[in-house]
């Protein structure tokens, strides 16, 4: 449903940007295979050097589309990625859409407890995984059963090998130089993919309406579920990136791939805008600034989105060293709050101005930022993208709207928003209300003219480096260790970079000591390390409601007042 024409936010748009989108009648096959037609020989993807032209793009997509064919992929099945950004990460996404086969992206660094908890839920049985993390994967039980693994060796044929493995967040990779060209025992190659003949033309394409992607998400409480996002929620979307991004020109944006891809943003970001603008998408594994500056020198950015501590860093190296960052017109931060001295630094030394967004997985996931205009409010996430409607209702009757400019929780309804939760009707009944209304958790205010500020979440997500962290999961896992009979896991504001840090209150076992570098290695053997706390508090006994519920904010209040155990 689009955005009336008479909404009061739409007279603050940059010049020339519509209130309203053309929603998609196809499919993101269609998308890809428009921009590889158009884009023909211009540069899609870089990596370490090596570059990939659009007419490369299209042909790796269909030969790998038919050796996941020929393995057994069809239309409806779950595809498991379990990739950092890398070429490969671009053509898999795109091979296993061409078949109408669904998408579940993963993060390569999560443990393989938490593997087990998603591919215990989504069941795919065909993965396309990094080779550093195919252990992980055989170590699930043999209950999660798993037709074939093809490996991704990102070392393999870069001439610049050593500087790939030093960016890479994990250090086996310096191993990993000397057995180049061996793939991961028992799974296949990448490269066997490849050299299959392209996919026919005429085989069936999936529709606008069918599941394209599966991407997990802790929404607003609880384990991580699965959001299910339709071709048309991602296509429309990129759509409506484009339409905010007014004055981007197809194949002459640089787009600086510094976000994963395994998450909402990125994937929005890149794997479907950026291929929809024809743009260079110059891709980083992981963020390395030393590697930006490099980069900049040869290709530098027009399209740089990322996370306030990234804006940071790269702001003060490019100062450091003298690399111009003028060409960088497009730069939207999201997932945390946008300090005002990071938009003042980092406009010193860009080309155009840093505006704060909002999103969500469940809405595919942007549906609010601030214009790249004068009317932009910094301290705000901005105005509602076009084609998208939003509301301020009272948490405890979300039937009843708030008066303008009181507190409330966001409900937001537009082309973008999910279909549900895959297997979990439950949560999807809680987050979405009748007519498609999408429950953000988020306490805001509104200003007349519909800029947004977030005041306050009902969820009790924690928000760290622009990730999500529940605190129930890192609960049980510090439940498990024979030292702790209770445990709270909360956010404290981390005044350094922005964001929140994750922080445990722990009640020991009676005579117990604990101590910092035992609990933290108990959580980083089963968590990913975002999610592990910083600092640990023992706390004799946590406040707890008559019915047995942790006050979490009674916890935070606690903490002031209490010492961390020492590092």
């Amino acid at each position: 449903m689009n955005a009336p024409l008479s909404a009061p936010w739409v007279k603050h748009y940059q010049p020339g940007v519509p209130a309203e989108i053309e929603l998609p009648t196809q499919s993101l096959v269609s998308l890809y295979e428009k921009s590889v037609s158009e884009g023909g020989d211009a540069v899609a993807l870089e990596f370490f050097g090596r570059e990939t032209t659009y007419r490369e793009l299209g042909d790796q997509i269909a030969r790998a589309a038919e050796g996941l064919r020929r393995l057994g992929v069809r239309a409806g099945d779950r595809v498991a990625l379990v990739l950092p950004n890398s070429p490969q990460h671009v053509v898999a996404f795109y091979a296993v859409l061409r078949l109408g086969a669904v998408v579940v992206e993963h993060n390569p660094l999560y443990t393989a407890r938490e593997l087990r908890h998603l591919f215990e839920d989504h069941g795919a049985r065909v993965v396309i995984a990094w080779d550093a993390a195919v252990a992980k994967l055989r170590e699930q039980p043999s209950d999660i059963e798993l037709d074939a693994i093809v490996s991704v060796n990102l070392l393999k044929a870069f001439p610049t090998v050593k500087r790939l493995a030093l960016s890479l967040p994990i250090k086996k990779l310096r191993e990993a130089r000397n057995k180049l060209t061996r793939p991961a025992p028992g799974t296949i190659p990448w490269e066997e993919l490849l050299k299959n003949e392209p996919i026919v033309a005429s085989h069936p394409r999936p529709s606008v309406d069918d599941l394209a992607v599966i991407q997990y998400t802790s929404g607003t409480t609880g384990q991580p579920k699965g959001a299910m996002l339709t071709h048309s929620n991602l296509y429309s979307n990129a759509r409506q990136g484009e339409a905010w991004m007014h004055g981007a020109q197809y194949r002459k944006e640089v787009f600086y791939a510094i976000l994963p891809m395994f998450h909402a943003f990125g994937m929005t970001l890149f794997l479907t805008y950026g291929i929809l603008k024809q743009g260079r998408l110059v891709l980083f594994p992981s963020f390395d600034v030393n590697l930006v500056m490099d980069a900049a020198k040869k290709h530098p950015p027009t399209v740089y989105c990322a996370v306030p501590p990234i804006y940071e860093a790269t702001a003060k190296r490019a100062k450091e060293l003298g690399v111009s960052l003028r060409s960088a017109k497009y730069c939207i931060s999201g997932a945390m709050a946008l300090p005002a001295s990071t938009v003042e630094l980092w406009e010193s030394v860009s080309g155009g101005l840093l505006v704060e967004g909002y999103g969500m997985t469940e809405a595919s996931p942007v549906c609010l930022g601030n214009p790249f205009a004068p009317s932009r409010r910094s301290g705000t996430i901005g105005v509602p993208f076009p084609s998208t409607h939003m509301k301020v209702v009272d948490p405890e009757d979300p039937t009843r709207e708030v008066a303008q400019g009181e507190r409330g929780e966001l409900l937001i309804k537009g082309p973008q928003v999910f279909q549900g939760y895959w297997h979990n009707e439950e949560e999807t009944d809680k987050t979405l209300l009748p007519d498609h209304w999408l429950r953000t958790g988020d306490i805001v205010t509104v200003d007349e003219d519909g800029f947004t500020s977030i005041v306050d979440r009902v969820k009790e997500l924690i928000i760290t480096g622009g990730f999500n962290v529940a605190p129930s999961e890192v609960e049980a896992v510090l439940l498990t260790h024979p030292g702790v009979r209770d445990v709270a896991v909360v956010g404290l504001p981390n005044e350094k970079v922005g964001g929140e840090r994750v922080i445990a209150a722990i009640t020991p076992e009676e005579g117990v000591n604990l101590d910092h570098a035992d609990l933290r290695h108990w959580c980083k053997e089963r968590l990913t390390g975002y999610k592990v706390p910083r600092e640990f508090y023992v706390i004799n006994e946590l406040p707890k409601s008559m019915l047995g519920k942790v006050l979490r904010k009674q916890v935070r209040e606690r903490l002031t007042e209490t010492t961390p155990l020492p590092h």
